[in-house]
């Protein structure tokens, strides 16, 4: 006659071990019947009615007994067997990648991007290697390999062939004589209407602005001057962009400094700013003219400024002209200056920092943004 299943006799260690599960339970609930099983065979229940107590098949509780007999405490966690077999490689994942993330129309389709449908199908009849997947669990790949379905951008790549030596003078000039670097710039145009923005309200009771409104009082151009040292913004509104406005504005730079000491003026390649005019003052009055790389007016410090410039004064307002318009964004100008380390200007400077450094291209190979203190 076959002798009874039963738990070997347990050691010291052994008895705690099982007896601390059972007693303060077990996030896992198979480790908790399992040591359920082993200390009633342990105190000499037998097989069938310790089946009838856990609820279980005899098999399982004889499996448990003789598992525990061979690995001792190791017995009761639990060792999932890991599920249905991989039906992809690594190698096979990786091609699925490449396959989603190329235009269709580099593999001879006739269309311009893929749907899930769409990628599914193509892997499936592609007679190279053929890829059996379904719908949920490509895109269940496709998120776990980080990649997303996102909107097309469009960029300016720089055709500047002395691209990296205005970056380079920009970069001396802005770290090592901070004192003596200024940037300038137009911001606009600004028209007379009501602008939408963003601000704090009730649930379900947004701020409203009209939404007829009329355009008789033309654009200006607000003509801005940044010093780097002293995080300094300042400007005036002009009707129109020209040779003689961008020349006043850089004469107030140039009186920043009345000792007469060289100074860097970082502005772009407008045709306002590079007239022969405005080089010969710079040339007179010690002004160093640094422009910025074709398509690549982010490398201008002061457009990070022009942000907050546009949230503070822009947006959810509703001016009725503008020499209203002009005379509200003069005070924020002054606050700003007041208060430049402001934690809300710092913040919103960053953002735009984010955005015009978003322009450059990194993701393709482009220059890191000029760094702006």
């Amino acid at each position: 006659m076959a002798q009874p299943v039963r738990v070997r006799r347990l050691i010291e260690q052994e008895g705690q071990k099982l007896q601390r599960i059972v007693r303060r339970g077990s996030t896992s609930t198979v480790r908790f019947r399992r040591a359920m099983m082993l200390l009633a065979s342990a105190g000499g229940t037998s097989v069938p009615m310790i089946a009838r107590l856990m609820r279980a098949d005899e098999d399982t509780v004889r499996d448990v007994i003789h598992k525990f007999n061979e690995i001792g405490l190791a017995c009761p966690d639990p060792r999932w067997a890991g599920g249905r077999p991989r039906l992809l490689s690594d190698d096979d994942e990786e091609f699925v990648i490449r396959t989603a993330t190329t235009r269709p129309t580099k593999l001879g389709k006739p269309f311009t991007r893929w749907s899930i449908r769409k990628l599914a199908d193509h892997l499936r009849r592609n007679i190279a290697r053929p890829i059996r997947i379904g719908r949920k669990a490509l895109r269940c790949l496709l998120v776990r390999r980080g990649v997303t379905f996102q909107r097309t951008k469009t960029w300016k790549e720089s055709t500047d062939p002395d691209f990296d030596a205005k970056l380079d003078r920009f970069e001396y000039a802005i770290n090592e004589r901070p004192d003596l670097t200024f940037a300038f710039d137009e911001f606009g145009p600004l028209g007379i209407r009501p602008t939408a923005g963003s601000c704090w309200a009730r649930k379900g009771r947004p701020d409203r602005l009209p939404a007829t409104f009329h355009r008789p009082h033309g654009t200006t151009y607000f003509h801005g001057c940044y010093s780097v040292v002293d995080d300094t913004l300042w400007g005036v509104n002009r009707r129109r962009k020209g040779t003689a406005n961008t020349l006043a504005a850089l004469k107030s730079i140039r009186a920043t400094r009345p000792d007469g000491a060289p100074i860097y003026v970082i502005l772009d390649n407008l045709s306002a700013h590079t007239g022969a005019k405005i080089r010969r003052w710079a040339a007179k009055s010690q002004v160093e003219l640094c422009f910025t790389p074709t398509n690549a007016s982010w490398a201008n410090p002061i457009e990070a400024h022009f942000g907050p410039l546009r949230q503070f004064t822009l947006a959810n307002s509703n001016h009725p002209n503008h020499t209203v318009q002009t005379r509200e964004l003069h005070r924020y100008l002054r606050r700003r200056n007041q208060n430049a380390r402001h934690p809300d200007v710092l913040a919103a400077q960053r953002r735009e920092r984010a955005r015009v450094r978003s322009e450059k291209g990194v993701r393709r190979g482009g220059r890191p943004a000029v760094a702006v203190v």
